[in-house]
């Protein structure tokens, strides 16, 4: 059963039959079986994905490449598994796109030559040639620096790759924008954000490959999320930015005192930030360790607790997700001329990998989840308040949840699991008690 094409949808597809099946072991090894997981992304994708959205166009694939692997469980819950790009690409080769490009941009600590894997390379070379297709893999940073060697690349890509993009007074962020420099990137120097976002102005570094596509389609790996506390469609659309000097994570400060970085005054967390700032001014520089180290000295002088980092990565975070919800603005209204239209430019779907989910400290030390699904969808924010029921999230206490949940609300969206019609409710039926960050722990409580 299948619903009218165009139609707000989200269909799961469940790979296990009882409990005794929904372990780590057994739901991982579905990514070695090539027959179940390209079956199992046909079945999602047929019917529902519009032919006509594929044939002839140019196609964006972005999956989930936020680092190389370097722990024990990061190859199933880090980053969107292979096995689900290689299916879809090889059923989105069966409708004859024009091109496709499959790309994002990490951290600017992750080693590009790490994080790809040579098998998944040499098919997708094949499936090119075969298919007579050109189907590139692409970096999209403009800017790398390995904060362990202090060693900053600055312009690997030529300017000409990106469109600086101004949501201006239709950002989320424009409620929160105070005349001080307020907005932070942990790792990232601040005078350059605060040229990008002050009052009526909100700029984004946004890979061209944006506007030049007809269709996106998304890829993400389902996982907690420190600062937004879930992150799935609306979310990974933050790697469609190459520099991410443009990104406002945060707040510089604590809540209360202009801030939104951890909760809890204290002289000390103020001086290691302003510390911070001062390395993050000199990144490259050899100033840049001694004062990176000055900074945490400080900060763990304060005696913070397990929700209290630098990173503002706790519940109180109220930066992150508008500058999700503005990037998801840019990818579907965005017009190659720098402007927002009133009507979409593009269509957006998104394939989203839960196989094994991430929960923990994720997005980056993830630890593994058995959620045991694949979903689709042509909602990103009927996608995600779904994926907040999956996790049994309280979807009312995190920001990005809520936001979605509100623009959800006049729409008529239809659920599927395995094929069968269901309701938005039933799909608690296939919830589960996720780990959440540290800063999340008592999100449920009133702050």
């Amino acid at each position: 059963m299948v619903q009218k094409i165009g139609d707000p949808f989200v269909s799961i597809k469940v790979f296990y039959n009882n409990n005794q099946e929904r372990t780590i072991n057994h739901l991982s090894s579905i990514y070695d079986n090539e027959g179940l997981i390209c079956e199992s992304v046909k079945e999602l994708l047929e019917g529902r994905l519009n032919i006509y959205d594929i044939k002839g166009k140019r196609i964006l694939l972005k999956p989930n490449w936020v680092k190389h692997c370097d722990g024990e469980f990061d190859p199933i819950c880090l980053c969107t598994n292979n096995s689900v790009t290689l299916a879809l690409v090889k059923y989105l080769l069966e409708y004859k796109p024009s091109s496709i490009i499959i790309g994002d941009a990490p951290i600017q600590g992750c080693d590009w030559d790490k994080l790809m894997d040579i098998k998944f390379e040499t098919v997708i070379n094949e499936l090119s040639t075969k298919y007579k297709t050109p189907i590139i893999i692409k970096d999209f940073r403009k800017v790398t620096f390995d904060p362990s060697s202090n060693k900053l690349v600055e312009n690997r890509n030529s300017e000409d790759n990106y469109l600086i993009f101004d949501v201006g007074n239709k950002s989320y962020l424009e409620e929160i924008t105070s005349p001080e420099n307020t907005f932070r990137v942990t790792c990232y120097n601040p005078d350059r954000l605060a040229l990008s976002h002050h009052k009526g102005v909100h700029k984004y570094c946004i890979i061209k490959d944006v506007f030049e596509c007809d269709t996106i389609i998304t890829i993400p790996k389902i996982k907690t999320h420190q600062k937004s506390g879930i992150t799935n469609s609306l979310k990974i659309l933050v790697g469609i930015n190459g520099d991410k000097d443009y990104l406002p994570h945060h707040r510089i400060g604590a809540e209360g005192h202009g801030g939104d970085c951890y909760k809890g005054w204290h002289p000390l967390r103020r001086m290691s930030e302003l510390v911070l700032d001062a390395a993050n001014r000199r990144r490259g520089k050899k100033i840049y360790t001694i004062l990176n180290y000055l900074s945490a000295g400080l900060w763990r002088l304060s005696m913070p607790n397990p929700a209290q980092n630098l990173a503002a990565g706790w519940y109180g975070n109220d930066t992150v997700w508008r500058m999700v919800l503005d990037l998801n603005l840019v990818a579907i209204f965005g017009k190659s001329d720098g402007s927002l239209s009133e009507t979409p430019q593009r269509t957006l779907y998104t394939l989203c990998d839960g196989i094994i989910g991430g929960q923990g400290n994720g997005p980056l030390s993830p630890e593994p989840l058995p959620l045991g699904v694949l979903a689709f969808s042509n909602d990103p924010y009927a996608m995600d308040e779904a994926a907040g029921i999956l996790f049994n999230m309280n979807i009312s206490r995190i920001p990005l949840l809520r936001e979605a949940t509100s623009l959800n609300k006049d729409k008529t969206i239809e659920y599927y699991v395995n094929n069968e019609k269901t309701t938005r409710e039933a799909l608690y039926k296939y919830s589960t008690d996720v780990i959440m960050p540290p800063g999340w722990v008592d999100y449920n409580k009133e702050s």
